[in-house]
């Protein structure tokens, strides 16, 4: 499923509905909330290119534009698992 192809009430509930409020555009770490919230509703193989497009929909700017714009930096969002599990530990996510 491409983003384009998205079925339109998943999208509105992930960029305006429950699914946005749960996903906290906007705040640090909000592209691995996405993925995990996200990833309960599309494949795997889909997940970070859809949240990607959700992100910059959503925010009007890339992760990277993104994580500048919150002073984080340089430091985009946690890449390994090893850091997002970091994330998690200290209630970023």
């Amino acid at each position: 499923m491409a983003h384009s192809d998205m079925p339109p009430q998943l999208k509105k509930w992930a960029l305006h509905g429950a699914g946005a409020a749960e996903i906290g555009w906007g705040a640090p770490d909000d592209y691995y909330r996405c993925l995990a919230v996200m990833g309960r509703h599309v494949p795997a193989e889909m997940v970070h290119g859809l949240c990607g497009n959700l992100h910059q929909e959503a925010t009007g700017m890339s992760t990277a534009e993104h994580t500048k714009a919150l002073g984080l930096k340089g430091k985009d969002h946690p890449h390994t698992t090893a850091e997002l599990h970091a994330a998690k530990a200290n209630g970023r996510l």
